[in-house]
Order: C-alpha cells, then structure tokens, then sequence
C-alpha cells in the first residue's frame, strides 16, 4: 500500500482549487488522505480521489488561527503518525509557507516531502520548486498546485481534463421545478470581497421583474443577509443557513447562472460547469483566483487602490473597487452568460 497525504490547510475555495493536483496524486498512489482545516475538511471529502481526509486548525495558514501550542502541534504531529504516509504534497499559495509542516512531515518519519517554497529550506524538502523562478507567481490557483504535484512525480491520468471536479449532493425539494434558476450567493469571509447587501437585493430584484427564478444561498450565520437579498421572499427563494456544501454543490449545478463574490461558490460553480458573474475585488489577482475554466464575467475595477493588498477589510473609502458595479450590470452579465430560456441541466 503506497499511501500520500497532500496538505492544503486553508478555506473552501482554495481545497477545491486543488482538485485537479489531488486527481494526479491519485493516479500515482493507493489512497490519498487529505490534511485540512476544518473549514476546508467539507470540500476535501467531495473532491475526487480522496479516500479520508484529516482535520486541524494551522496556526501560520488557517484565517483565525489557534495559538501553536505544544498541544495543538502534538495533535499534528498525531495525524501524520496515524496516516503513516510515504509521499507528502504541500499545496500553499504563493505567500504561505509550507516550512513548518515540512518540518513536521519530516520529524514524522515521511520520506519523501514536496512544496513550493521561496525560502531556503535545507534538508525539509526532497523537491523545493521556487516560486518565480520554476514556475511564474501569476499561475492561476489550480495550475500552479498541478505543478507542485508534478514535480513530485503525479500527473493527470490520460482523458482527465484538469478541470475542477467535486461531487455533489441532492438539492432542497423547495428548489424543485424552478427553471434555469440564477443563484444569488452575497456573502463572502473577507468584508473586502462583499458587493453591498443592497445592490444585491436590487439585483434579485430586477431579476425577478424581467422574470427569471433566483434562488439566494448563504450559510447558517448569513440568514439576515440572504432574507434581505431575497426581498424577505418576495423576489427569490431564500436558501440561506439550508444548504450543505454538498447541496449547495446540487443547486449551482442546476442553476442558469451564479452570481457571487471570490468565494468559496465561485470555484463550486467551476467545480460543475456553471458560468458565474464575479464580482471580483483586486485584493488578490483574478489571473490566479478568478473562476477557472467555466464561462464568467469579471465586475469590478481591478485597478482600484486595494489592488494586491490580500486585505480582508476594504483599505480604500467608499470601496471603489465593487462599488463602482451597479445592479444594472449584474443583470446584463446574467443575460449574456445565461440568455433566459436555457433548459436546466440535470445532475
């Protein structure tokens, strides 16, 4: 039994960007376990070629990281006992370092141990790609995990596309018979990503008046928002705080169109084919995290002072860089992305 873990230790989207790199681990080993947060770990158990999947909360990755205590890196340390591994693949973006787990990872017995790393880093690595240097830093998310898991010798088996894949799950029975819906998802981690809640709300409800089924999704804390967006029931159906990932999955499937922020939805889109209308802040670079290989429409001024900054909340006054769309343009991305009477796909 030849065994791989491969490590992605963020959020939702960025697990699932990963999926093509994982399906080429896969190709090459028995089982691939996965090491995620426990914000990622949902995704991870619907990607493709992940047989079991790791938690634990990273305290130099993770967005709201625990303290690194002798505890929390005793339970690390406990994980990659338990897996037992013989390759490790460490997938980070380009301004987190995958070091400290190497260490980790190395002091664990593994013998083979993969990343891609602008820092000198000594005999943790066997294969050290340096960012910039083996490979440009503007590769989009996916490509560049792919590249990390190929110098570790994994590559797609023949007929895989290296689209994003993930399983899905079954819709709410409320979104039964809705025709060619537009999702609405208005809600994002970082307040920096955030189209305002009343744009949102004026969006749906143009929608709704040049009579297109919206559906608007959000998780169990965002029920406020989405009964707003959805004009309290009135111009949409309101999901929020009802989906799963794996329903959330079901419903973006069947849906026309999506229409969200650079978040977690954005990349589920992907994940099963549907365009998506982005409502993209330049926090980070849409050459790396725009929606990859499905049909979109990119909104927002991606030369607006936060432009690069990674901020979470918004550096600029008034937030020039979403602010500057209006519902209006929504409306008008929706339509040439999804023209109204396109058939629902079924899943």
């Amino acid at each position: 039994m030849r065994r791989a873990l491969v490590a992605r230790l963020d959020s939702v989207g960025d697990v699932l960007l990963c999926g093509p790199a994982v399906r080429a681990v896969a190709a090459g080993v028995d089982e691939v376990w996965m090491l995620c947060s426990s914000i990622g770990a949902e995704a991870a158990r619907l990607l493709p070629g992940v047989d079991r999947v790791l938690e634990w909360d990273c305290p130099w990755i993770t967005a709201h990281p625990p303290l690194a205590t002798p505890e929390q890196l005793a339970r690390l340390d406990a994980l990659i006992a338990e897996a037992a591994p013989d390759v490790a693949v460490i997938l980070t973006s380009f301004h987190q370092s995958p070091l400290p787990l190497a260490l980790h990872l190395r002091l664990g017995g593994v013998e083979r141990v993969t990343a891609a790393s602008a820092d000198y880093a000594g005999t943790l690595l066997d294969v050290r790609l340096r960012p910039g240097e083996e490979f440009p830093e503007d590769l989009p998310e996916p490509v560049r995990a792919l590249t990390i898991a190929r110098a570790a010798g994994f590559d797609l088996p023949d007929g895989d596309d290296g689209r994003l894949r993930m399983h899905a799950g079954r819709a709410p029975a409320e979104f039964d018979g809705l025709v060619s819906p537009v999702v609405v998802h208005p809600g994002a981690s970082a307040t920096s990503r955030r189209w305002p809640a009343e744009r949102f709300a004026e969006a749906v409800a143009l929608l709704h008046e040049a009579g297109r089924d919206v559906v608007v999704t959000g998780g169990s804390d965002e029920r406020e928002l989405t009964r707003l967006v959805a004009g309290a029931g009135s111009s949409a159906l309101d999901l929020g705080g009802r989906t799963d990932l794996a329903s959330l999955a079901a419903v973006i499937a069947r849906a026309a169109v999506v229409v969200c922020g650079n978040t977690g939805p954005a990349h589920i889109a992907a994940a099963v084919g549907t365009p998506v209308v982005s409502l993209f802040s330049p926090v980070v670079p849409a050459a790396q995290w725009a929606p990859y290989r499905v049909p979109h429409v990119l909104l927002g001024d991606q030369d607006a002072p936060c432009r690069g900054t990674r901020a979470t909340e918004c550096p600029a006054p008034g937030h020039p860089c979403l602010s500057s769309v209006d519902a209006a343009d929504v409306v008008s991305a929706c339509e040439r992305l999804a023209p109204a009477g396109r058939q629902e796909v079924s899943i």
